[in-house]
């Protein structure tokens, strides 16, 4: 009735008020901070972790925290390639134009804004242009757009491989649906890591 309506909305205004303080607290995607700031988040007697942050300091300097709202990974992902790319000439030159082709289920408006990021990185823009561009939501959320999709396509075209490791009887179809293609879908948290 009244009251499960009234708790509802409660819990849901509550929700609102979670989302807005972290959108305020985290940027989409942070600068670069030292890897042993990771050291202060986790309990000093939390061994495993204290153990696994010394590990990634014997290879890694940096980390680039994402505001985690759900499309940390996408978009973690899409900044450190782009970022690899501004960073490595060679490998912009192996850049596939082709792969910013989804198909039908693509919004047409994904491919241009990702366009334009590529074409800031081959214009060689300074890093802080290019982390400005990931703070702007509409195109970050372009661009989280467009990798759920790519990566939704992937699991579709190989279905029959990825159907064997869904439980609950879902096709690769319902899966990506369900869990892939909608944004702020949660996921765990992930940061950049970078030398």
């Amino acid at each position: 009735g009244v009251n499960c309506l009234a708790y509802d909305e409660a819990i849901m205004a509550q929700q609102d008020r979670i989302q807005q303080e972290i959108a305020v607290q985290n940027p989409l995607v942070s600068e670069r901070l030292e890897l042993a700031e990771l050291y202060k988040e986790y309990a000093e007697d939390d061994h495993v972790y204290q153990e696994k942050i010394k590990d990634l300091l014997q290879k890694y300097s940096y980390i680039r925290k994402t505001r985690p709202d759900g499309n940390c990974f996408y978009r973690a992902f899409g900044f450190a390639h782009l970022e690899a790319l501004l960073e490595d000439g060679q490998e912009l030159q192996r850049w596939d134009p082709g792969v910013t082709q989804v198909g039908p289920r693509c919004d047409p408006g994904v491919s241009p804004q990702l366009m334009e990021l590529i074409e800031r990185v081959e214009r060689r823009v300074p890093l802080p242009e290019l982390l400005a561009a990931f703070n702007e939501p509409a195109t970050s959320d372009y661009l989280v757009v467009y990798l759920r999709l790519l990566t939704s396509g992937c699991l579709q075209r190989h279905r029959r491989f990825f159907e064997q490791f869904l439980e609950g009887g879902r096709s690769i179809k319902e899966f990506c649906q369900q869990e892939v293609e909608p944004m702020s879908k949660e996921s765990d948290h992930i940061h950049i890591i970078t030398v």
